[in-house]
């Protein structure tokens, strides 16, 4: 029973998305933190859900964005000592990841757009799961060493993690699962987006993104559904019992 849960958001245009409505759905308030904007996190002993978003910034940008600090020793409190479950999107999952010891770098090869993922085995986190499926990519960074404990659940062709559980409590993915088709067509407004992409995949990318992503967006919503599900239902907890 999830009742209050804290979002740390990195910037305004990455916002909670699916994960919010899922956390909505099942009647728990959401606590929304603008890191970027200066406000503070605030003590974690109230919440029993922890989501963190994306971000254009790196783990390894605290000269920039001197928050990442206290974000990354608020994630170290909330994995070691809450026992409560965290799901992590992109540069979440890489926060994670340092925060308990493990390493991000800069990747072998930047992903944007839709792309294969591919399970790694059975585990009860990613049950439900098709072996192969696709999903929205963006990052340049990648989790380079995993943190002690932590597992791979699933990977890409060029990135080896892209989904991450340690123990029963704490997921992320490298992909972008909060994503809904409102926040898609927000991009086109959105000059920076445009030019990341462009730089990426050429000119004219948003609207080859487009076409290829929204038609699968309820797919891409049902993974991040049962990814979820799987987590605040704690299947794996239950498993390991």
């Amino acid at each position: 029973m999830i009742s209050r849960a804290i979002a740390f958001q990195h910037m305004d245009d990455e916002p909670p998305g699916l994960f919010g409505e899922f956390l909505s759905a099942r009647g728990a308030a959401i606590d929304i933190v603008n890191l970027h904007r200066g406000e503070e996190i605030p003590s974690l002993a109230a919440y029993d859900f922890m989501l963190v978003m994306g971000g254009a910034m790196d783990v390894w940008d605290e000269a920039q964005n001197p928050w990442l600090v206290q974000e990354k020793a608020a994630i170290r409190e909330w994995a070691l000592n809450r026992n409560r479950p965290f799901f992590g999107v992109c540069l979440g999952m890489q926060l994670l990841a340092e925060a308990l010891g493990g390493k991000v770098g800069l990747a072998r090869t930047a992903e944007v757009g839709v792309g294969d993922i591919d399970l790694c085995g059975a585990h009860p986190l990613n049950g439900g799961l098709s072996p192969r499926f696709k999903m929205m990519q963006w990052h340049h960074a990648e989790v380079t060493a995993l943190p002690e404990g932590a597992e791979v659940l699933a990977r890409s062709a060029v990135t080896e993690v892209q989904i991450m559980a340690v123990g029963g409590n704490l997921l992320g993915t490298q992909f972008h699962g909060e994503l809904t088709p409102e926040l898609v067509a927000k991009w086109q407004h959105i000059p920076q987006y445009i030019s990341w992409l462009e730089d990426s995949l050429g000119a004219g990318a948003y609207g080859r993104v487009c076409a290829e992503a929204l038609p699968l967006m309820g797919k891409m919503r049902a993974v991040s559904e049962a990814m979820f599900n799987n987590l605040v239902e704690g299947k794996a907890l239950r498993v390991a019992a």
